[in-house]
């Protein structure tokens, strides 16, 4: 860490803790008494409330988005390319909130956190979520947080998700919603990656049904399968090419099945250490989010009809080599919209780096977003 913060960072950040004593009924019928969620925020919200920008994350993410925690941290929040002064989201411009989705192993209520009734862990009892549970839980936030309309809904992957569910069961509450390499809805082979990484994390010994914090133990073996499994589907064949190739670790065969292969060696890490950072009840319960996710499900598998609530204006980027969530996928969505006669603008980006490429800022990528989120601040008088 330098011994200063780069002039364009939002700084150090300290995360908040909110408390909720609403009721919050979820879709699958139970209802959360009480909750908490953790935020970040970045910025200053100007007088009107206009200018504030939700930051929703994907499957993994969390609330620190940009800025530092101290200045120990050897990195940035998970999207501090594009949040900052002169960045995309602008926070000269944007007040920006980020936050940890309910079911998150963050700080915000969820599987790793205790029951109020029973003083225990909620672990496997903890209720499964959707997409549309999330987003109720941000409008309470933001009436908490004396906003209106947000300027605003900006993620990527599973956070596209919430963006375009925003736009459809909230659509006088966000002018602009930007949806980043995300899709209307799982391909089966999406299910399928989702069921193979659940099953490897049910299927650890040290599982115990999702009990694994009575047992003082973690499913490890599991969920570092689990993000190997993920991880896969993140990077194009190209990319992992270029990065790995087909290089050995020690340039010779060893006959045997331990990582001899860079790439072998490269995942195992990956999982390893994802397996001390992540909850497993949590990455079920968020690949199951995943799963269910399809707005048109409620309008009798009829995307036009349910983009047709909506209000905003979009944004829509895809990537090329996104493999996990196609650009035909991007482009499904699009036609949709327009069909519904939503305002949409819709670019695909040339990018190597497969799905994680919306965490990259490339030039063409970084002038797309900018631009738009400039008309964005000059619509709202950020």
């Amino acid at each position: 860490m330098p011994d200063s913060l780069p002039s364009d960072s939002v700084g150090l950040v300290t995360p908040q803790t909110l408390h909720f004593d609403e009721p919050l009924t979820l879709a699958c019928g139970q209802t959360l008494k009480q909750w908490d969620l953790v935020v970040e925020t970045y910025g200053t919200l100007n007088d009107k409330r206009t200018n504030a920008v939700l930051i929703c994350h994907a499957l993994s993410g969390h609330h620190h988005a940009a800025g530092y925690h101290s200045m120990d941290d050897r990195k940035p929040g998970w999207w501090d390319t594009c949040i900052g002064p002169g960045k995309p989201i602008d926070t000269n411009h944007f007040f920006v909130v980020s936050i940890n989705n309910l079911g998150g192993c963050h700080g915000s209520t969820g599987p790793s956190t205790l029951n109020p009734d029973t003083g225990e862990p909620y672990g496997p009892d903890f209720p499964v979520v959707t997409v549309q549970d999330w987003v109720d839980s941000q409008v309470v936030l933001a009436d908490r947080l004396g906003i209106e309309c947000w300027a605003a809904v900006v993620g990527g992957s599973l956070g596209g998700m919430q963006a375009l569910q925003w736009s459809i069961s909230y659509p006088d509450r966000l002018h602009h919603a930007v949806v980043i390499a995300s899709t209307p809805r799982l391909t089966a082979q999406n299910i399928a990656f989702n069921e193979v990484a659940r099953r490897a994390i049910t299927s650890d010994t040290d599982f115990h049904g999702g009990r694994y914090y009575e047992h003082d133990t973690l499913p490890r073996n599991g969920l570092m399968l689990a993000r190997m499994v993920g991880h896969i589907t993140y990077l194009s064949d190209a990319s992992m090419g270029e990065k790995f190739g087909r290089e050995l670790r020690d340039q010779a065969y060893k006959f045997g099945y331990d990582a001899e292969f860079q790439v072998e060696s490269y995942l195992r890490y990956q999982g390893e250490r994802f397996s001390e950072s992540f909850d497993a009840n949590t990455y079920l319960l968020m690949t199951r989010a995943l799963d269910y996710f399809d707005p048109a499900y409620e309008t009798d598998n009829d995307l036009v009809k349910a983009m047709a609530k909506a209000r905003c204006e979009f944004l829509v980027l895809s990537f090329s080599s996104d493999w996990r969530f196609t650009p035909a996928r991007s482009e499904e969505l699009v036609n949709a919209m327009i069909a519904a006669r939503c305002k949409v603008s819709y670019a695909e980006i040339e990018a190597p780096w497969g799905h994680d490429a919306f965490l990259i800022p490339t030039p063409r990528y970084n002038a797309v977003f900018t631009a738009y989120m400039k008309r964005v601040a000059r619509e709202v008088g950020a």
